[in-house]
């Protein structure tokens, strides 16, 4: 049940019935009409922008529809009362017997209570983490595979077919780099001296690649030229670098339903197939660049080169895909790999990327909006970078990674439900402070425990319940009787349960997981506050001495567990049913 597309619903309809009726003008668009939680809770539960949106279209007087509309709408039994205020908008109150419904239907529905057929089984992509193969994760790399899998699960919640992909970044020049990176660790198993030159990776995360390179070839590499042992070193420390990426996403709850390799594009003709669908479209030419802002004409070298017109698809300036030698630029094997996800049949493509990619925002979303002819959509989410503190201090970099703070790291300290939730306390866009004193005090300045204690608190009932013999399965507590929950504090716990279902699709829409986090500490506040009303008002405690009363005031606990829990599912942070 979604109470208010229930509403919504029952708004379209009597307009519709004025349309019909010629108390409105017929034809009126009733797309934009919404209903939602009024800004100031004073104005009532929901108000909807009806006469608004309706009045130019309209040629009439937004005050003049919203009467019209509110009469018709106090017909319907679960509106208390429709207020007209300001030029037009409409605020409405329900029937407390609408709200107390939520009850019910939140343990009928379980933890599938706020699922929403929104994405219709559209096929989504979601490609996230993506980190280069030449070391460990790190904190950076934390924070947009959170975003990544919490958008992956909303998604899933809201109705969509989501893949969940990592693209690894195998084709360029920096896995020649990890190669001889550890080949320096190979001499050193050895018993030779490691040479790491400058540019090479000095962490020590490359010791145990060294040693198994001598468990498998003893000293057989030593005497050969680079040339002969690159490509083969290569291949293997990478496999080894993704063996700890794919460790320590599992760590942190995440797994991939597909991993894609840049290097499997070049010589398989895929980068050749997709700049050949672009040039069939008329958008690969050769040509010569404006020199970029800021270049001298002396500094500035004009050569031709193989391009796309991506100013087509609103980038900035067209892009090159072939060098004058011949070689391809690193944006060739990203068309062919986008080209790859289109012709895989997704609807939708999202990209979670660092900060560091902004330029290539819109010379992807270019090529996409090319490749499928604007029939896929491609969304660029960019993560900003995440500080971390301990008593006031940055903490300082990780000895092994050498130049910075792992992800292991991260999840050893203070384990991996508290990273995931900490991550989504910002949006993806916004700096994240990361404070290790915030996220392990018990307050409600710290969202992860907050809300976590109120689901250990709806716990804590049920068992006190059940140890005085009440009867609290979902079938008996869907049963109350309701209507004992009267209080403003409850009803207001329950209006806020009713935000879920829509807060759902709105976070689903926007790609915005973050909201889900922002919810459940709400929720969680709302409850909180409940619980110590109770301490004021014996009539507001969970249990009472009429056996109807505390089933009715238990059954508002449990629907609260159930919307924090699946809300936790979707952030994958695991419920905790007791505070130690």
């Amino acid at each position: 049940m979604n109470l208010f597309a229930d509403i919504r619903e029952l708004v379209v309809a009597e307009l519709e019935a004025l349309m019909a009726s010629g108390g409105l003008p017929s034809g009126l668009d009733l797309a934009g009409v919404a209903v939602e939680p009024p800004r100031d809770a004073g104005h009532g539960e929901m108000a909807t922008n009806a006469a608004m949106v309706l009045a130019k279209p309209a040629g009439m007087q937004p005050r003049a529809i919203a009467d019209a509309l509110a009469a018709r709408l106090m017909a319907d039994p679960r509106v208390a009362g429709a207020d007209v205020a300001g030029p037009g908008f409409l605020n409405l109150r329900l029937q407390p017997s609408a709200w107390q419904g939520l009850v019910r239907d939140v343990l009928e529905q379980g933890e599938a209570y706020g699922r929403s057929a929104l994405g219709q089984g559209r096929r989504v992509n979601v490609e996230f983490v993506s980190a280069n193969p030449t070391g460990p994760m790190h904190v950076a790399h934390a924070r947009g595979a959170v975003v990544g899998d919490a958008l992956a699960s909303l998604l899933d919640f809201a109705g969509y077919a989501v893949t969940r992909e990592y693209y690894i970044n195998d084709g360029g020049g920096q896995v020649d780099v990890l190669a001889r990176s550890a080949y320096e660790r190979y001499r050193e198993a050895n018993g030779l001296s490691p040479e790491i030159a400058e540019g090479l990776y000095p962490g020590d995360y490359l010791i145990p690649v060294g040693e198994a390179l001598k468990a498998m070839h003893g000293d057989r590499l030593l005497d050969m030229p680079e040339s002969e042992w690159l490509a083969e070193v290569r291949v293997f420390a990478t496999d080894m670098m993704m063996a700890m990426i794919r460790h320590d996403l599992a760590a942190l709850g995440v797994e991939m339903d597909v991993y894609s390799s840049e290097k499997a594009l070049y010589g398989t003709g895929q980068i050749e197939a997709a700049l050949e669908r672009l040039k069939g479209l008329g958008l690969i030419y050769t040509g010569v660049l404006e020199p970029p802002k800021g270049k001298a004409p002396e500094d500035w070298e004009a050569r031709e080169q193989t391009l796309f017109r991506s100013t087509a698809f609103g980038d900035d300036q067209d892009r090159p895909v072939q060098k004058s030698d011949g070689s391809w630029t690193y944006f060739a094997p990203d068309i062919a790999y986008h080209w790859n996800k289109v012709e895989r049949g997704f609807d939708e493509l999202i990209n979670i990327f660092g900060a560091d990619h902004s330029g290539y925002v819109k010379r992807l979303k270019a090529v996409v909006a090319a490749l499928s002819e604007n029939r896929v959509s491609l969304d660029i989410k960019l993560i900003q970078l995440v500080k971390l503190l301990k008593g006031g201090q940055i903490v300082k970099m990780s000895k092994r990674a050498g130049t910075f703070v792992t992800l292991r790291d991260l999840i050893d300290e203070v384990g991996p439900d508290v990273v995931r939730f900490v991550m989504l306390t910002r949006k993806n866009d916004v700096a994240l402070d990361f404070d290790f004193d915030k996220v392990t005090e018990q307050s409600k300045d710290n969202p992860v425990f907050y809300v976590q204690y109120a689901n250990a608190r709806v716990n804590s009932i049920l068992r006190k319940a059940r140890e005085a013999g009440l009867d609290v399965s979902d079938a008996s507590l869907s049963a109350a009787h309701l209507a004992h929950l009267g209080h403003e504090a409850e009803m207001g716990v329950i209006r806020k349960l009713g935000e879920w279902p829509r807060l759902v699709e709105i976070a689903a829409k926007g790609h915005e997981p973050h909201r889900v986090a922002f919810y459940l500490y709400e929720l969680a506040s709302d409850f909180h506050g409940l619980w110590n009303r109770g301490n004021e008002d014996d009539s507001l405690r969970f249990l009472q001495g009429d056996t109807a009363k505390s089933q009715a005031k238990i059954a508002l606990a449990r629907a609260v567990g159930v919307v924090i829990c699946a809300g936790l599912g979707i952030l994958g942070v695991t419920p905790v049913e007791e505070m130690r």
